[in-house]
């Protein structure tokens, strides 16, 4: 029997419930402190750096046919990608347990029934996600995208029409190169994510670059969004505009099924990684104890600042996705059958300790660029040296 293939659409579908996302908004919020013309400036810059990569990583996994972390043997050898598999499970169960928590954060701000009730709602979802499986997903995800595409317009409406004064911004509290490394930094989240689905995907490429678009211009959108909540109302709470425009039900549609959407690509995709730690676990079983201790930790600890969390994810995957793209695409190198490949590692441990520096200095275009071409340069100059020592 031939294994199903996902269509160029249904990657743009995922990748459209990845956009339409809690963790989006908030961090939009965030950025208005810069002003409108400022914060959109930098949103728009930062998406394209890191949509620019989100698509090369893309790439690397749908025409290898490997996931996320399979790829990353291709550069760091068998116990070099468990390396990274772990981190990247951490980093999922984190994302999780974080977008659970504003997901019931919100949605009890709209229906007020206790938080942790509004934790077990969402988790019990991403698992029934889950169960349908990626594959499966299409109509399911047709139905549920149609549905937040129509609130999320209602939304705009509410925000940018229906609000009150615009806010100059406060230019000294935020600069224009922290705008930008914040409006990077969700992109690359997804980075040691996307291989997991571009390798299901019939035609890779087409699929990777429908998938970086749609996520980028979604995930601008719900940036904009939040960024204008805070301008044009004045308000940084989501829920609460949504009640004052009277969007009660609607609002907690957007809310819930939003959150669910995003969130089952990280539970998934920790269910992918955790099978290059053990090949014996199953990625869908682990998938779901990912979504169930994310929803415990959703009830248990507060998680209202992911600011270095994200910083934390850019410091670690950048680098690794350097080291990636400068062997897949220009040294056509694959070091799968290595046990580890010790000069990559320490390529990759020199550009985390570059990224947390840069994080000191004020760059235009934020710090993971600078980072990851300073990587690729050396991953590319060490390359050609090992390549001259084999001869």
């Amino acid at each position: 029997m031939t294994e199903r293939k996902t269509s160029v659409f249904e990657n743009g579908l995922i990748w459209f419930g990845a956009g339409v996302s809690l963790a989006e908004i908030l961090t939009g919020v965030s950025l208005a402190p810069l002003g409108f013309e400022k914060g959109l400036a930098a949103i728009i810059v930062g998406h394209v750096i890191g949509c620019v990569l989100l698509f090369l990583a893309g790439v690397i996994g749908g025409k290898s046919g490997c996931s996320a972390m399979e790829t990353s043997k291709m550069s760091f050898g068998q116990k070099g990608s468990v390396w990274f598999a772990i981190l990247n499970v951490l980093q999922l169960v984190g994302w999780t347990a974080i977008m659970i928590y504003d997901g019931a954060l919100a949605a009890t701000g709209i229906l007020s029934t206790g938080r942790w009730i509004w934790c077990l709602v969402i988790g019990g979802l991403i698992i029934l996600w889950i169960a349908i499986g990626i594959t499966n997903l299409g109509k399911v995800n047709v139905v549920a995208m149609t549905a937040l595409f129509i609130l999320t317009l209602i939304l705009c409406k509410v925000i940018f029409f229906d609000g009150g004064a615009v806010s100059t911004g406060m230019d000294d509290v935020m600069s224009f190169g922290a705008a930008v490394e914040l409006s990077v930094a969700m992109p690359l989240s997804w980075l040691p994510l996307i291989s997991d689905y571009t390798r299901e995907a019939k035609e890779p490429v087409k699929s990777s670059a429908v998938s970086a678009l749609v996520y980028g211009l979604v995930s601008c959108w719900m940036y904009v969004i939040g960024m204008g909540a805070a301008i044009f109302t004045g308000e940084s709470d989501i829920a609460q505009i949504m009640l004052k425009a009277g969007l009660g039900i609607a609002g907690l549609l957007i809310i819930v099924f939003s959150t669910v959407t995003t969130t089952f690509l990280d539970a998934y995709s920790a269910g992918i990684s955790s099978e290059t730690i053990v090949s014996k676990w199953k990625g869908n079983h682990v998938a779901i104890v990912v979504t169930i201790l994310g929803t415990i930790a959703a009830i248990v600890y507060p998680m209202d600042n992911i600011t270095d969390f994200l910083y934390l994810i850019g410091s670690v995957f950048a680098p690794m996705i350097a080291v990636q793209i400068a062997d897949f695409f220009f040294l056509k190198e694959d070091r799968k059958e290595e046990g580890l490949d010790v000069w990559n590692l320490g390529i990759w441990v020199i550009g985390f300790i570059l990224y947390r520096y840069l994080m000191n200095v004020d760059i235009p275009v934020g710090n993971t660029l600078p980072d990851m071409v300073i990587t690729v340069i050396l991953c590319l100059i060490v390359g050609q040296v090992r390549k001259a020592g084999k001869k």
